[in-house]
């Protein structure tokens, strides 16, 4: 598999304070790749450091096969676009203005292409409306402009759907998927809405303290989120005996539910536990979601399991 960023036991150090403590990770080429953790779990830092704003203490990391070392490493982070915490945008512009002036910035002969930017995003129909007057959602998608500006095939957002409404969001969502697609750009997402990153990832990476706790599949996340019954009775204790009795995988939620990772005769089920003077007040199916398989790694102890895609 080829890859578009690979990092080897990459640290940054604050004084005594590990932001990154040897992480390791593997963004393959074509991929929308959920960055997951916490707030202070390192994932800005990781994208500050791959940008080129900040350098490892120690570790390495690898961008289009060149090394953070080497010395034609600017031509790789060329290849890269970046919206970090929010979009360095130009209030008092309009959004074709923006673009010109990062075009400026990055020093390219002519504007070309432009225009077509303007209109993948969205933003072609603004004329002469100043950013300051965009909705969020507008703001963000001029940010991505502006990322696009030099024709970059990697792009790195962090928290990019943060504080929009839901039209915001989707807007977002489908520019993502419409770039990824026709354009066949790597995107690397980090993100803590995973109901979000969930309907647009397909390659993750979980993050904790500065660790990679995984890394997976979205196909193989799908199938290691398992279903379940959620079962209500009146006695969670009585429910448990049977269950260890049957020799059945579960969790208990709470005083009066848990979760059963197995198919189990209903009937033979609700007889032993009529023994216990336990009834079952509701049955239903569930599916394991991204939050709570994310919760799960967190408390399960894993601290630098590794599951490459």
């Amino acid at each position: 598999m080829e890859y578009v960023l690979q990092t080897n036991s990459l640290t940054k150090k604050y004084r005594e304070f590990k932001a990154l403590n040897g992480l390791t990770m593997n963004v393959p080429k074509g991929a929308i790749y959920g960055f997951v953790g916490k707030n202070g779990a390192g994932k800005t830092t990781l994208i500050r450091l791959i940008c080129g704003l900040q350098s490892p203490s120690s570790g390495e990391y690898t961008l289009y096969n060149r090394k953070n070392t080497d010395r034609e490493i600017l031509k790789s982070r060329r290849r890269i676009g970046a919206v970090v915490e929010t979009p360095s945008i130009y209030l008092d512009m309009t959004a074709e203005d923006n673009l010109k002036q990062q075009y400026r910035i990055l020093g390219l002969p002519s504007y070309d292409g432009l225009g077509n930017i303007l209109k993948l995003v969205g933003l072609a129909d603004t004329g002469k409306k100043k950013a300051k007057h965009f909705s969020l959602g507008m703001r963000q998608r001029l940010g991505i402009a502006i990322a696009l500006v030099g024709a970059p095939d990697f792009l790195v957002l962090d928290e990019p759907v943060n504080g929009l409404d839901p039209q915001g969001i989707i807007e977002i969502r489908e520019l993502i998927l419409k770039l990824n697609r026709e354009q066949q750009i790597t995107f690397l997402i980090s993100s803590h809405i995973l109901d979000e990153l969930s309907k647009l990832a397909t390659h993750y990476g979980f993050i904790d303290r500065g660790q990679m706790v995984r890394e997976i599949s979205a196909i193989d996340l799908e199938n290691a989120c398992r279903k379940c019954i959620r079962l209500e009775v009146t006695n969670v204790q009585a429910l448990s005996c049977v269950l260890d009795g049957m020799n059945v995988e579960y969790n208990i939620i709470s005083d009066r539910a848990a979760d059963v990772y197995a198919r189990v005769n209903v009937s033979k089920l609700a007889l032993a536990l009529a023994e216990e003077n336990c009834e079952v007040l509701s049955m239903q199916e569930r599916d394991e979601s991204l939050e709570s398989y994310y919760v799960s790694l967190l408390t399960s102890g894993h601290s630098s399991t590794l599951e490459n895609a």
